[in-house]
């Protein structure tokens, strides 16, 4: 069987196949400011092509530019525009197969979130150490090994001497920290395939959804004086928390409404608040931060800012100092949910590939924290699915890890689902 000739191969490999990934984490490629301030992805992206040449792909250096991440934010409302795309690029490469067939490809980004606080990392944040079966550093799950897993894929099948049908893809993108302009500038450069997996860690489950997201920035002016006269002014933390309030009676109409088996309920979330300047003084400013989170297909990011304004101007119209000086609202970042359908061809075949691979059928789930993977379906309207070596709970951590045995199975159904759903019968 082709699959115990893959894993027999894949276990006289190891050191190579782990060599790799070390070799990647040990180039610093954190963003900078979220991707505002840019990026040092050009190194791991110089060392993933070099890596893909020497492996008999062809190789396309496609650069960020502002001017289709504006593109896709008009046409999508998708794109965090005004970041610093100083020497950052997208790399895709492209592996054909000897017979035609389907075309998949394997969506990973280069960029990592800074390694802060180093002193309190066991190691080095960017020397790789392997200890209890795990290899500490950052990116490990955050998500070198998923994209290294995935060019491994194809080299196991290239020292397996096992032949595969179609086209193999992989797009190493800038800048998903910050949003995910790398994908947006692929897409919008046209990068398509019959099937897209993103290679972010799923805890070994195969997520076919996540939750929309959109940040929201609300300002208020109130009337400064001494606390001891507070009637002679107006506090914009009061005004604040009486729309806070209100926007809490929402999420609670949202949980009612709205249910997917996937996925939790609808939510919003204050997580930032500044105002005033001391105790002493009634507070003449005040902001506040929300995070809402969504369902895909269920509801909308139009839907979502349209009743999030429609609380802040009910309270507004019903406040006489709001009414008169309306809060200032702005929408600092946001993405649409990803749902990809079950009963699909394409995620039929990745439950044999790992099926197949691990002789046991993968547990579908969803995820709260959204990623690439509403890119490729919402935008570039492409079978996607994600699955990848790694776990939430290790990204951006101090001593993140990645187990090294999640990453070898992730080589091996990788590569068994190149073989099946490239090839067409």
């Amino acid at each position: 069987m082709t699959v115990e000739l893959l894993k027999e191969v894949l276990e006289k490999n190891k050191e190579k196949y782990l060599e790799r990934l070390s070799e990647l984490v040990a180039i610093d490629t954190h963003d900078l400011g979220h991707g505002i301030k840019g990026g040092l992805e050009k190194k791991g992206q110089d060392y993933i092509a070099e890596l893909f040449r020497s492996m008999g792909a062809e190789v396309t250096l496609d650069p960020m530019k502002e001017e289709d991440i504006e593109k896709c934010f008009t046409l999508y409302q998708e794109g965090n525009l005004g970041h610093n795309q100083t020497d950052r690029y997208n790399v895709y490469a492209t592996f054909q197969g000897e017979k035609s067939g389907r075309s998949l490809m394997f969506n990973g980004h280069m960029d990592v979130m800074p390694a802060e606080e180093v002193e309190e990392w066991t190691s080095p944040p960017f020397s790789p150490s392997i200890r209890d079966g795990k290899i500490f550093g950052r990116g490990t799950a955050d998500m070198k090994g998923g994209l290294m897993a995935a060019t491994m894929a194809v080299q196991l099948l290239k020292d397996a001497g096992v032949p595969f049908s179609g086209t193999v893809k992989i797009s190493s993108v800038c800048d998903e920290e910050g949003g995910g302009n790398g994908s947006m500038q692929a897409i919008m450069s046209g990068e398509r395939a019959d099937g897209v997996v993103v290679c972010e860690g799923t805890s070994d489950e195969l997520i076919l959804a996540h939750m929309g997201f959109v940040f929201f920035r609300v300002k208020f002016t109130g009337k400064s004086c001494h606390s001891g006269a507070k009637k002679e002014g107006v506090s914009a933390i009061d005004k604040a928390i009486k729309v806070i309030q209100a926007l809490n009676e929402k999420e609670h109409e949202w949980l009612l409404h709205y249910k997917h088996p996937l996925l939790p309920a609808p939510n919003l979330n204050v997580g930032v608040i500044h105002g005033g300047t001391a105790g002493s003084t009634v507070a003449d400013e005040c902001m506040f931060e929300v995070c809402v989170h969504y369902l895909p297909n269920q509801m909308s990011h139009n839907q979502v800012v349209k009743e999030f304004k429609e609380v802040v101007e009910r309270v507004s119209k019903s406040d006489a100092w709001l009414e008169e000086h309306l809060p200032e609202i702005s929408i600092y970042q946001s993405g649409g949910g990803f749902e990809m359908d079950e009963n699909s061809l394409f995620v039929d075949s990745f439950k044999r590939a790992y099926s197949e691979a691990r002789g046991k059928n993968v547990k579908v789930v969803g995820s709260p924290a959204g990623c690439d993977s509403r890119l490729w379906r919402n935008i570039a309207d492409c079978p996607t699915i994600q699955f990848g070596p790694g776990n939430l709970a290790q990204c951006h951590g101090i001593d993140e890890w990645l187990d090294l045995e999640a990453y070898y199975q992730s080589i091996l159904i990788y590569a068994e689902l190149i073989l099946d759903f490239c090839k067409v019968e």
